[in-house]
């Protein structure tokens, strides 16, 4: 009855809703659980139709400039619904397993990655991405490609692993 009660007032707040069926790009990183709080940017590409495979091709040698810290999220692209679209989810972070130790072998273990503290975060992390050489290349063969694109900054639900 609960469920039924949170589905009907939920209906009363819902204006429209679409569903997509994703797949992960196979050359990401898998979303790894972050400590919070944190934001996300959420990017949406819509991309001419018959570009996708150009698109992979471009992103799979350049997603080593944004993955360096963590800060690629997640890279996935539509097969059911709305074709031809990309979705990118971005945040900042440090490598889950740790870094190396000083004078001896192995790894000193470190906490989470963590994503975008807030909005100048953010800004200074895709401000380092420009300098870096390289990422200027990716975007002059991508942004051809793309008919539309949206940007949104999400704040995780408190059930979410991704804090």
């Amino acid at each position: 009855q609960e469920y039924l009660d949170f589905r009907k007032e939920r209906s009363r707040m819902l204006l429209s809703r679409r569903n997509q069926l994703l797949l992960e790009f196979s050359f990401w990183n898998e979303p790894q659980p972050r400590q919070g709080p944190n934001i996300y940017e959420l990017r949406t590409y819509k991309l001419k139709p018959g570009t996708m495979i150009e698109w992979g091709n471009n992103w799979a040698r350049a997603i080593k400039y944004r993955q360096e810290n963590q800060e690629a999220v997640g890279g996935f692209f539509s097969q059911i619904g709305e074709l031809y679209v990309v979705h990118h989810l971005w945040g900042k972070g440090r490598h889950p397993w740790g870094t190396p130790s000083l004078g001896g072998s192995g790894c000193q273990p470190r906490h989470l990655p963590t994503a975008y503290r807030d909005l100048q975060s953010r800004e200074e992390t895709r401000n380092a991405a420009w300098r870096k050489r390289g990422w200027d290349e990716n975007v002059y063969y991508t942004v051809p490609l793309i008919r539309t694109m949206e940007s949104r900054i999400m704040i995780p639900l408190k059930i979410s692993p991704l804090q």
